[in-house]
């Protein structure tokens, strides 16, 4: 069953009569499969229309949907193969960012990202996708490795942020995420990134400092929350949405910004409508950038990604 946000409730209510009416029709009583299209058209074309225009805040809510397709789930539908492969060596297993050998398509690659989990049990084991110093430098493992078995690397992000607990400083979080940074920027393999629901400050760079970055089309990327930056500007979580405007965190602003290289299209009404088009439509595009970038030798590939970020902003 979809859940409705709340911009989505005039669809919803349609969608809700439309139920009703088939119910009715499946009793036989009444011959109403014609306002039934007629009602199924007029949603999808309220659904498409309101898509089409959404603030920057929607899209956020968007980002965070609740059935919003996840890293396992991009996992079954694009990748084959995956051999996850756990712990940093340090001190322990952070299962907010998971990563090991994958197949997308002919091509072996080191698949690394982050998992918000899908229900309770597993949002808390998976620590709402908010990684750890040990799941850096987990990434930080998995890259070096990638690189001497030269496999690309590909990164799927989604996260609100880095941990901020307590136990992550004394574990040196600052440290692993820029050690995260370093990794991806050092890689003599190609890289692509891919921003698959939040992009949140240095928790989603640490894994996105590719030569290649990728978004959904109604992912966001910024360097903290709606709700944190208006809690900062306005004292108040209330201005989220006129934060969001002026954050520019949406893939179209980005891209015209140059902070990112090409929006991956969602199904209408979002990934969460059709989890399985957006994974294959995610893989095609990898798939093509990393045609682009194979064959490109190391010094190269460290050059495209600093050429790329030293243009942001300039």
């Amino acid at each position: 069953m979809i859940s409705y946000l709340e911009f989505e409730k005039p669809v919803a209510a349609l969608e809700a009569r439309i139920a009703e009416l088939r119910d009715t029709a499946a009793s036989g009583e009444l011959d109403i499969a014609a306002e039934i299209r007629r009602l199924e058209a007029k949603s999808a074309e309220l659904l498409t229309s309101t898509y089409r225009a959404l603030t920057p805040w929607q899209k956020t809510q968007v980002a965070r949907h609740p059935a919003r397709p996840h890293f396992k789930d991009f996992v079954a539908a694009a990748f084959t193969d995956f051999m996850p492969l756990g712990g940093d060596r340090l001190y322990g297993e952070d299962q907010a960012i998971v990563g090991g050998f994958a197949t997308l398509g002919e091509r072996k690659v080191m698949l690394i990202g982050h998992e918000k989990g899908n229900d309770t049990q597993s949002r808390i084991r998976h620590n709402f996708g908010m990684g750890k110093p040990e799941g850096y430098r987990k990434a930080v493992r998995l890259m070096e490795m990638a690189g001497r078995f030269g496999l690309p690397v590909v990164t799927l992000v989604d996260t609100s942020g880095a941990f901020p607990g307590i136990e992550a400083e004394e574990r040196g979080q600052a440290e692993a995420i820029a050690r995260s940074t370093e990794a991806c920027l050092a890689l003599g393999v190609p890289m692509v990134a891919t921003i698959v629901g939040e992009g949140g400050s240095g928790g989603a760079v640490a894994l996105a400092s590719a030569e290649r970055v990728l978004m959904l089309e109604h992912a966001v990327y910024s360097v903290i929350s709606p709700e944190g930056c208006a809690s900062i500007l306005w004292r108040t979580s209330e201005k989220a949405p006129e934060a969001a405007e002026a954050m520019k965190v949406t893939a179209q602003d980005l891209l015209a910004l140059g902070v990112i290289d090409r929006i991956v299209p969602e199904p209408v009404g979002g990934a969460h409508r059709d989890p399985v088009a957006t994974a294959e439509s995610l893989g095609k595009a990898i798939t093509e950038e990393l045609d682009s970038l194979v064959g490109k030798d190391p010094q190269t590939l460290r050059a495209l990604r600093a050429d790329r970020f030293l243009r942001i902003g300039a």
